[in-house]
C-alpha cells in the first residue's frame, strides 16, 4: 500500500499541484526562436526541475524530449511526474548506469530527439557541472540550451539542491538561452562556460 501511494498516487498529486501553481501565476517567457529539425541538449539545475516542462513545451509545443533520471526510488517518482507532462525518461546517472545512459542519450539525439539534463544531479554538489553533460554534447555535436525560471515568490526547501517550488498568485519569468556550441572547448573550459551561462538567471 505504501509503495502504491509513493509510486502511483504521489506522482499524480505532484503533477496536479504543479499544474495548479502554474495556472495561478502570471507567466513571462524569454525565449529565442529555435530551428525545427535540430536536436538540442537542454540543461537546468536540479533545484529548478519542476518549472522546466512548461518552459520547454511553450517554445517547442510539438517537441519530443527525453530526460536522464537516476535509477533511485526518488528518480522513479520524478520519472512518473515527468511522464504526465509528456516527457519520457532515460534511466541512469553519473553514479549508476552511467555508460548505458550516456550511449542511450547520444543515440536519442542522433535520432532527432531533444534531451534534458541536470548537470548537478542526482546528488550534487549544487550548481556544479558533471562530466557527462560535456561528454554528451561533444560526442553528439548537439548545441546546449540553458533553462531557468524565476518566481517572484517561492518556497525553497532545505535539500542539497535547495529545491524551489513557486507559490501561487505571483509571476514566473521563464528563461531559455540561445543555443551554445562547446565542441571546440577543453573539458574545464566547457565546464566553466556552461556554469557561467546557467548562473545568469539562477536562484541562489
Amino acid at each position: 500500500m505504501k509503495n502504491y501511494f509513493k509510486f502511483k498516487v504521489l506522482p499524480l498529486l505532484l503533477y496536479l499541484v504543479v499544474k495548479l501553481i502554474y495556472f495561478t501565476n502570471k507567466k513571462a517567457f524569454h525565449h529565442p526562436v529555435l530551428k525545427d529539425g535540430e536536436s538540442f541538449i537542454f540543461v537546468a539545475w536540479h533545484g529548478d526541475l519542476l518549472s522546466q516542462p512548461i518552459n520547454y513545451f511553450t517554445n517547442r509545443p510539438h517537441g519530443i524530449v527525453k530526460t536522464m533520471i537516476s535509477q533511485s526510488k526518488d528518480g522513479e517518482i520524478i520519472a512518473k511526474v515527468y511522464s504526465l507532462f509528456g516527457i519520457d525518461s532515460i534511466r541512469g546517472s553519473s553514479s549508476k548506469g552511467a555508460t548505458k545512459a550516456l550511449i542511450s542519450t547520444i543515440r536519442e539525439i542522433k535520432a532527432g530527439v531533444d534531451v534534458a539534463l541536470t548537470p548537478d544531479g542526482p546528488r550534487g554538489p549544487r550548481h556544479t557541472v558533471a562530466d557527462g553533460v560535456i561528454a554528451i554534447a561533444q560526442k553528439s555535436g548537439a548545441r546546449i540550451i540553458v533553462l531557468n525560471s524565476k518566481p517572484t515568490s517561492y518556497w525553497q526547501f532545505k535539500s542539497w539542491d535547495k529545491f524551489v517550488l513557486p507559490k501561487p498568485f505571483g509571476r514566473i519569468d521563464f528563461y531559455m538561452s540561445e543555443p551554445y556550441n562547446i565542441n571546440d572547448l577543453e573539458f574545464d573550459e566547457a565546464r566553466n562556460f556552461i556554469k557561467d551561462k546557467m548562473m545568469l538567471n539562477a536562484i541562489l
